[in-house]
């Protein structure tokens, strides 16, 4: 079984991560600080929470059914892995703000009923069952906790 953000033990299990960050924490590779590291997993929960993408490249359209097959794979994400552009962030965050935009957006997530979950198409990859939101997002936030250490 793989984890899941909307089972509690699991979606507990990230909020405590998360809140073990400081502003002053490091990043284990990669080029984002902590605030940024918030900002982007808050856009990627955003969009799977029903937000849209804009500008998606051509490629990613083209080869979305082979993306989400990687996004939904046991196999851990690679560092530094491309990424679509609307989540990359680069400008400067303020740590208190993104991680709450963070916090909100996953909360978002966690007090949806499967109805919602299954009514919301993501924006790329269309209908998902709950349990591939489920771990595609657990899997993505995951993947930056470990980045920060935690």
């Amino acid at each position: 079984m793989t984890k899941n953000i909307y089972d509690p033990e699991h979606y507990d299990e990230l909020l405590a991560r998360i809140h073990r960050l400081t502003p002053d924490s490091t990043p284990g590779w990669g080029k984002m600080d902590v605030a940024q590291m918030f900002a982007h997993c808050a856009e990627v929960q955003e969009v799977m929470n029903g937000k849209q993408l804009q500008k998606t490249p051509f490629l990613a359209r083209l080869f979305r059914g082979a993306i989400k097959k990687a996004v939904l794979s046991t196999k851990s994400y690679g560092r530094n892995a491309q990424t679509h552009p609307q989540y990359v962030v680069v400008t400067k965050q303020e740590f208190e703000s993104s991680r709450n935009r963070l916090l909100e957006s996953l909360d978002l997530a966690f007090t949806s009923s499967k109805e919602e979950v299954l009514r919301t198409e993501h924006a790329l990859f269309g209908q998902m069952t709950v349990e591939e939101k489920g771990w595609a997002s657990y899997k993505h936030h995951d993947h930056h906790l470990k980045q920060f250490g935690v």
